[in-house]
């Protein structure tokens, strides 16, 4: 479609959040992926529940680097305006108490979980006898054997390889031509491009810390004083 037969999309954003953090544009670029009738092609990857209520991406990935606790998951999902994947263990944290955590998030509204690459088949099962959302397992190599998994009950995979996600899905995309695959597209348009034509139905991404984000609008605030400064004085 040429773009002068593109429809107009009237955009409205309101005067308090027009700093919200915006998921790269080439990220339309990807399928998506289906999930109860509603289609997802980016997930914003944070547990900051500032971020998580100023961003524009379809769904939240929420998971983190500690055992999964119901009051994480009910912080997140409280705020979210977004649908939320919410991890559930599967490393440290396996077997009743995973499939407990995902429970729980699937009664707070999550609309998926997610599994550590770690997770035992007998995990899998055990979380797909409890609940009836969607569960995502993470692939950190092109090596790992997925085929058990999906045998289990995983749905989609989550590719989370650093600068070898999209060989990665290239290769499992060979063997899986229908397979749904989130992955992580990486710090530039070029790497996220590079996933998505690799065979990747939607895209993880990163965003700044809170911190950057802080330190960005910092400095705007300094160069406003020091106009207004010399604004004031000049001629003076």
């Amino acid at each position: 479609m040429s773009e002068s037969t593109k429809k107009n999309i009237p955009k409205i954003t309101t005067d308090l959040r027009r700093d919200y953090v915006a998921v790269p544009e080439v990220i339309r670029k990807a399928s998506g992926i289906v999930i109860n009738g509603k289609r997802f092609r980016s997930l914003i990857f944070t547990t900051d529940i500032a971020i998580i209520m100023n961003n524009d991406a379809d769904a939240v990935i929420a998971v983190y680097p500690f055992t999964p606790h119901p009051a994480i998951i009910n912080g997140i999902t409280t705020v979210a305006s977004m649908p939320v994947l919410a991890g559930v263990g599967g490393g440290l944290t396996h077997g009743h108490r995973s499939s407990n955590i995902a429970l729980f998030a699937e009664a707070h509204g999550c609309i998926g979980v997610v599994l550590n690459a770690p997770t035992p088949v007998d995990t899998i099962r055990e979380v797909n006898e409890t609940v009836d959302v969607p569960i995502i397992w993470t692939v950190v190599s092109e090596f790992t054997d997925i085929q058990e998994k999906l045998d289990a009950g995983v749905d989609i995979i989550n590719i989370s390889g650093a600068a070898n996600t999209a060989h990665i899905v290239r290769e499992i995309r060979k063997h899986y031509p229908e397979l749904p695959i989130i992955a992580t597209g990486g710090p530039t348009e070029e790497s996220i491009l590079e996933t998505i034509e690799a065979g990747a139905n939607a895209i993880t991404y990163t965003p700044p810390s809170n911190g950057q984000l802080f330190s960005k609008k910092m400095k705007k605030y300094r160069h406003q004083e020091e106009d207004a400064y010399d604004e004031e004085h000049k001629g003076k």
